[in-house]
């Protein structure tokens, strides 16, 4: 009888759980399923090759992946030294200051970040719409993810490793560097790829800094609006062509496939940091 109770509470247990797994990738399906059924008659090499002047994406496409590159060059070390000397190195108080500063910025809404640096960059610096200050308004929203999840990774290394490097006689930096930080890189990464998730749905910060241009993106930092995606889809759905929705449509399909391939690339770092921790020698 009470093997029976087991099993009848085990199979509840696990029908639960596929019922709240099924609760979480159902409306995803369903997004999905309708941005495709929406998109399909835009989709083709058109849309890859011509800009939104031309009801293409070209632009805006390019637009967003210099943006996401940009953050992640100056979000990326930032956030990973931050999360370092935060693990390692901080005194207590000071940590718990630096740590109840990066929590606020987190929780700041990204349209207010973005109205900041259009004040502070865009007017006060006469940077003008550009792309140097959406770079910066975007690493500000996601410096906090990648300084907390560099923190939490190193955290959870165990101490011995630590101890052991130090009793072999490594200074402190090189044993975080061989003994400590090897066995983070997983967890380092995951935090890179949602800082680099969040950013690249970000509306808001980018209609203050980077405004929006239907012309190809240039290097140049200052001064040159840049389109991106994320502004298709918010200015197409309001617009009453039938073709317009179709464009913001398949703007929402390259952007899944864009967050798609940041996550196979993070799981792909993943595996190559596990790959390369475990033949570090005991």
């Amino acid at each position: 009888m009470a093997r029976r109770a087991r099993g009848l509470s085990d199979r509840i247990f696990w029908g639960l759980c596929a019922l709240a797994l099924a609760l979480v990738i159902l409306p995803a399906l369903a997004i999905i399923g309708s941005l495709l059924a929406q998109a399909w008659p835009a989709l083709g090499g058109q849309l890859f090759t011509s800009t939104t002047a031309a009801h293409g994406l070209q632009n805006a496409i390019l637009g967003s992946l210099l943006i996401v590159l940009g953050v992640l060059l100056v979000a990326g070390p930032i956030g990973i030294l931050g999360g370092i000397y935060l693990a390692e190195f901080a005194h207590p108080r000071r940590g718990s200051l630096i740590r109840l500063g990066y929590e606020t910025l987190a929780g700041i809404p990204s349209i207010v970040v973005g109205f900041v640096a259009y004040l502070v960059l865009d007017i006060e610096f006469h940077w003008g719409f550009s792309l140097l200050a959406g770079i910066l308004a975007l690493s500000a929203i996601a410096l906090p993810y990648v300084v907390k999840t560099t923190e939490v990774a190193l955290l959870q290394v165990p101490t011995t490793l630590r101890d052991g490097a130090v009793a072999l006689g490594l200074s402190r930096l090189t044993a975080l560097r061989k003994a400590v930080l090897p066995p983070a890189l997983p967890g380092i990464a995951s935090g890179l790829v949602v800082a680099m998730a969040i950013c690249v749905g970000e509306t808001a910060p980018l209609l203050y800094t980077v405004g929006f241009s239907d012309a190809n993106p240039t290097l140049s930092l200052f001064r040159h609006p840049v389109g991106y995606l994320t502004y298709v889809v918010y200015n197409n759905t309001i617009l009453p062509s039938n073709l317009d929705h179709q464009i913001a449509a398949a703007a929402g399909v390259v952007l899944i496939v864009l967050l798609l391939i940041l996550i196979g690339i993070g799981r792909l770092v993943s595996r190559w940091a596990a790959r390369y921790s475990a033949s570090l020698p005991t």
